[in-house]
């Protein structure tokens, strides 16, 4: 007993000392102005030979390639005595270091001017520090804890909030580099507000950092606005995620700098809105809220397992983006809704757009809703220079996902009194959530099969996800009262921009199916009359249009790299439709939609 005792302690001592071997990083903000930061490295209990240095290429809740390695320049590398260690590089991204005795310290300057939820930005208002874009790693060290040392603006009472346990003064701790890399930070002059949730026997602590040039009531107002999505889209799910840490905290910039973005994490999300909450904000940014929160069911841990484990070098490609997306997107203005933020018929409105920027594509004609899915890394923020031809290719995987999950959830509705959407993302989060399981296409399937039935799941399946057929929204819409308006305008389908000269020009690439597009009128196309009829802004085009009949061949004269020419084109019929209420519906219909917009904290 007393030698297996030793063993133990041995191995627990072991173990202790081990777990403190920590990745070890200081970022400082003296350089702010000028949108840099001081950063330094240490890792140290390295084994002999050659060690990889990385920086990241992508970032968690990114697809595409980002490359942050162009930002980073004063590079220098030390063993732990201080000496200068061998280093090459083998591409942009990596730094092979030999020579070194057993540690090495690493010291760059990072240049940062995009704030988002992707990209850092430092200036003299605030720093936002997303990891991956800012934080050399070693990846064979994937499993180390790691500790981070804010160094902030004492002259600008800059504070930190992020989503790592604190271990006081500033520094904080992720229990592995995905966890690091996974954990935004705020660094600012900014307030903090916070509520409790319920979850069972647990309690968690909701948190905004909040950036912004407002008052504080304004930060009150808002706060009470983000309580209601949290607590409504609890009751879609049944409870909510285990927060670690106890808390979840949006961290919010507010500020004319920053570009427009949310980006989920798991305990937080990064929130940047260029327009403030005096201006409109308190109600036009909330939705970003409602996306980013449900997200930490619906993306962080009900996960795909295309996405596991995620990989820092490479573009992310998956088939699962019309679900974890997409149905995230659908219940981002359906939460809207629920709550009272936005109206029914602003609901309706934005269900409009939104319908007419799928159903309306030809991309549907060769790509299904995993194919779409798949292109996630070619216009995920994507970086290229030349032109896509993305209305004839390419329809988001957030749009056509959110249609898919309005068919899905009305059908569901209109073909069993007792069964929803909600029901069924609660059933796949006890599956594959709370378990924390990575799933596959196949496991929405078979879900879907076990909670409709299999004559549904694989109509669903086989018309809508393995194919890409139109749902028959005149019934699904039908069932609550909703019918699909369309004023059947004369059409020609390009888009017009006018210039500053008064120049009709066609300002996108032309969609195949369209009248432009069969004439062979095309992007930069100066369109001179049509008809015979001419016009010197947007309304007088329109006019000129709209008094064309329908299946009529009108003259288009037109000019093309400096040339006159002349095609005849065929008016064809707007497609664009909106959702209308029926005036007199019936009772059955106005109920079903009742139970589908109503708060479900009601049940």
């Amino acid at each position: 007993m007393r030698s297996f005792s030793i063993i133990a302690f041995l191995f627990f001592v072991t173990q202790l000392s081990f777990a403190q071997i920590r990745n070890k990083y200081t970022i400082s903000f003296d350089n702010a102005e000028h949108h840099e930061a001081k950063i330094t490295a240490n890792f140290s209990n390295l084994q002999s030979g050659t060690v990889s240095l990385k920086m990241s290429r992508t970032s968690p809740g990114r697809y595409a390639i980002h490359d942050f390695a162009k930002n980073v320049y004063d590079v220098r590398i030390t063993d732990g005595k201080g000496k200068e260690v061998t280093v090459t590089k083998p591409n942009l991204h990596q730094w092979d270091i030999s020579g070194h005795d057993g540690t090495i310290n690493v010291y760059y300057t990072l240049f940062a001017n995009k704030g988002d939820g992707t990209y850092p930005q430092f200036d003299e208002t605030h720093a936002i520090v997303n990891n991956p874009a800012t934080f050399m790693y070693v990846p064979t060290l994937k499993d180390r804890p790691v500790e981070i040392l804010y160094v902030v603006r004492d002259d600008l009472q800059w504070r930190v909030s992020t989503q790592m346990k604190p271990l006081g003064n500033n520094s904080y701790i992720a229990e592995n580099l995905y966890d690091f890399m996974d954990s935004p930070a705020l660094i600012s002059n900014h307030s903090v507000k916070q509520f409790k949730i319920g979850n069972g026997n647990a309690e968690y602590t909701i948190k905004m950092a909040l950036d912004h040039n407002g008052t504080d009531e304004e930060a009150n107002t808002f706060l009470e606005e983000i309580k209601k999505v949290v607590e409504e889209q609890k009751h879609i799910f049944g409870d909510y995620p285990s927060f670690d840490h106890d808390e979840y905290v949006f961290l919010v910039s507010f500020m004319p700098q920053v570009s427009n973005d949310g980006m989920e994490h798991r305990n937080s999300t990064v929130i940047t809105k260029t327009r403030s909450l005096a201006d409109g904000g308190i109600k036009g940014n909330i939705s970003t809220f409602a996306h980013e929160f449900f997200h930490s069911w619906n993306m962080e841990r009900i996960r795909p397992l295309s996405l596991e484990p995620f990989d820092f070098e490479k573009e992310s490609m998956t088939q699962e983006l019309w679900f974890a997306e997409g149905f995230t997107s659908y219940y981002t203005n359906l939460t809207l809704c629920r709550t009272g933020i936005i109206s029914e018929d602003e609901y309706f409105n934005r269900i409009t757009n939104t319908f007419n920027s799928v159903w309306n594509s030809p991309a549907l004609s060769t790509y299904n809703p995993k194919d779409m899915s798949q292109k996630a890394p070619f216009f995920d923020w994507a970086v290229y220079n030349d032109p896509i031809n993305v209305n004839n290719i390419f329809v988001s995987y957030y749009s056509y996902g959110s249609m898919l999950a309005l068919a899905l959830d009305l059908s569901l509705r209109d073909y069993k009194d007792d069964l929803s959407l909600d029901d069924f993302m609660k059933l796949f989060w006890t599956k594959y959530g709370k378990t924390e399981i990575p799933y596959t296409i196949e496991n929405v399937f078979i879900t879907l099969r076990e909670y409709a039935g299999e004559s549904f799941a694989d109509n669903y399946f086989k018309d809508y996800i393995n194919n890409s057929e139109r749902p028959d929204f005149k019934k699904i819409l039908g069932s609550v009262a909703i019918f699909l308006k369309s004023d059947k305008a004369p059409y020609i389908g390009a888009e017009i921009d006018f210039t500053k000269n008064g120049l009709a020009k066609i300002s996108n690439y032309t969609k195949r199916g369209t009248p432009a597009y069969e004439a062979g009128l095309e992007k930069g196309d100066i369109i001179v009359s049509i008809g015979n009829k001419s016009f010197s802004d947007i309304d007088q085009y329109k006019e000129v249009v709209s008094k064309n009949k329908i299946g009529k061949k009108v003259a288009v004269k037109f000019k093309r790299h400096g040339k006159d020419r002349e095609v005849f084109v065929k008016i064809g019929t707007d497609p664009k439709i909106e959702l209308a209420k029926y005036t007199k519906p019936n009772e059955k219909a106005l109920a079903l939609r009742a139970q589908w917009l109503s708060s479900q904290q009601k049940k």
